[in-house]
């Protein structure tokens, strides 16, 4: 399939710059099925109580967002070399090594040390260093921390900076709302280096509505990498590498999972990266089992979900993954008219910007 298939023109003063506030306050275009040329719904996060019923199951990504933006300067054999150089990390590999997308990665040689910081008590030394151990493609390299576990946890939090998209980093800096505003309130457990999204218009007040509406939720958790920020270069879909992300469902989970929709009730996704893990999870009956590993799941056009019945997501890049994937869930010429409406009545884009709820084809 083509990847030009899924442009289209988004003017720059629609890209959001801040959140909402408050979160729920956001507009929500709501999607149901139908041809391309059904009416939208134009309604806000805050009224997601009224479009449920409380047989319904919301699952969350419950990660949360490590400051993956460290940067540093080269050396080789001790000697210092006028190379300054941006890493940000986007999967662990072990308890010292991550993959990371490094600019200027063409600068960088395997052997290569890298030393992060300096200044003020971070590791007793003041100093983070790492190996370049190897350099792959696109600008990844593979990086060897001379710290491990805990201690380089720690490291990277004093060090590191919150990892906006570069849409928003490309127009101003990160301050310090970032580090609320880029975390969702059901952040429970550290390695994301990109926030799920659509999970950002979630408050205490919203979600207490839905408890109050009898609304159930349950959390999964998925790692999400900065490779969710790569341009697809590729011509035609098939010729695109997905990069793989870290995920988990607990039994719990999906126990609660399978009785909703056992039940009767929708399984509704709270941003793409829970739907691409419950896919990855389910079997071809549509049965989601306990997981706990990697999945470079790429869903476009054709592909048959198997678990998730609705989808709450922000809005995305044009020839991105993600727009590929909400054309798979709801219908290309669906989705083209959907964001043809949102462009039309102002609706705010991607990260920080406004959602859609959208029912599966």
């Amino acid at each position: 399939m083509r990847v030009d298939e899924f442009d289209f023109d988004l003017p720059e003063s629609l890209i959001a710059l801040r959140p909402a506030r408050p979160r729920r306050a956001a507009r929500l275009l709501v999607c149901e099925p139908g041809p391309a040329d059904a009416p939208f719904g134009d309604a806000r996060v805050e009224d997601l109580p009224d479009l449920l019923t409380p047989r319904d199951l919301l699952v969350f990504n419950d990660t949360r967002v490590i400051p993956a933006r460290l940067r540093g300067g080269r050396w080789r054999a001790g000697v210092d070399l006028p190379v300054s150089c941006e890493l940000m990390l986007h999967r662990r590999l072990d308890e010292s090594r991550w993959l990371a997308f490094a600019r200027p990665a063409k600068r960088l040689k395997p052997g290569d040390r890298i030393r992060f910081g300096g200044e003020g008590g971070v590791c007793l030394l003041g100093t983070l260093e790492a190996t370049v151990e190897a350099r792959g493609e696109r600008g990844e390299v593979t990086l060897a921390f001379d710290f491990a576990g805990a201690t380089l946890d720690e490291a990277i939090a004093a060090l590191g900076e919150m990892p906006l998209p570069p849409y928003i980093e490309g127009r101003r800096a990160t301050d310090e709302a970032d580090l609320a505003d880029y975390q969702t309130v059901l952040a429970a457990k550290d390695g994301a280096v990109a926030a799920p999204t659509a999970a950002l218009h979630f408050d205490e007040v919203l979600l207490g509505a839905l408890d109050a509406k009898g609304v159930g939720r349950v959390t999964v958790t998925l790692h999400v990498g900065a490779g969710t920020f790569l341009p697809v270069t590729a011509e035609d879909t098939e010729d695109h590498k997905m990069h793989a992300e870290w995920g988990e469902i607990a039994p719990e989970a999906a126990d609660r999972i399978n009785a909703a929709r056992a039940a009767g009730g929708r399984i509704v996704s709270i941003g793409t990266t829970s739907l691409r893990l419950l896919e990855s999870a389910a079997g071809e009956d549509g049965i989601v089992r306990p997981f706990r590993g990697e999945t470079d799941i790429f869903i476009t056009p054709g592909y048959r979900f198997r678990a998730v019945d609705m989808l709450m997501t922000n809005f995305h890049l044009p020839r991105s993954t993600l727009f590929m994937l909400v054309s798979a869930f709801s219908g290309t010429a669906r989705m083209k008219a959907a964001y043809a409406h949102a462009i039309a009545q102002g609706y705010r884009f991607y990260s920080y910007g406004d959602s859609s709820l959208l029912s599966r084809a």
